[in-house]
Order: C-alpha cells, then structure tokens, then sequence
C-alpha cells in the first residue's frame, strides 16, 4: 500500500509542488507510525519506500530548499537584536546575508 501512495504521488502529480509531496509522505509516514506502533523507522522506510523515495532529486531539492527556509527564518530572528545593538539594517543585511528590504520588513513588525 505505502509503495502504491509513494509512487501514485511521484507519477501523476509531477507538477505538484515539492514541498507538498513532501508533507503529503510526512502524512503518510505519521499515520503508519501510529497504526503500526511496534514497527521501527527502518521497517516504515521500507514499508514505506522511503529509501528510494530521499534518492529522488525532488525530495533532494525540497530538503534543500527547507533547509535554505529555515535558514533564513533563523537569521531574521536576530534582526531586532541586532538593530537594538546600534547596527544599520544595510550592516544586518550584510552580516546575516539576507536581502535589505527583508531585514526592513522585519524592523517594521518588531
């Protein structure tokens, strides 16, 4: 069954967006782990396919680009610290490696 959803997901949803299949087999996994709670993480891979599944250059990118999200979320938590500390939203934006009106958006909210 977990390799017919897996696979139904990749085959006739292509376009979808990465980050959604992702969630959708993060679903999936969740609803497998507490229908099958004595099985362990290497059993719900294999059941699931999963192994094949983080091969694929789409798991690959939409890892990276939660990654490269979380990142950036992390980063801009700093902001208001950092413009209370004296520096410009210019040298925040420089230091963090973030673009300029992000940094401003996150000055506004503070």
């Amino acid at each position: 069954m977990g390799i017919l959803l897996t696979q139904y997901i990749q085959d006739t949803h292509p376009e979808t967006d990465a980050i959604i299949q992702e969630k959708v087999l993060e679903f999936i996994e969740t609803i497998v782990v507490y229908k099958f709670p004595n099985l362990s993480r290497e059993e719900i891979e294999s059941m699931l396919n999963l192994s094949l599944l983080k091969q694929t250059r789409v798991y690959q990118e939409a890892k990276e680009e939660g990654k490269e999200e979380g990142k950036l979320e992390l980063a801009l938590a700093v902001v208001p610290k950092l413009l209370q500390r004296g520096l410009s939203v210019q040298e925040v934006a420089e230091l963090l490696e973030v673009d300029v009106e992000s940094v401003r958006q996150v000055a506004k909210e503070a």
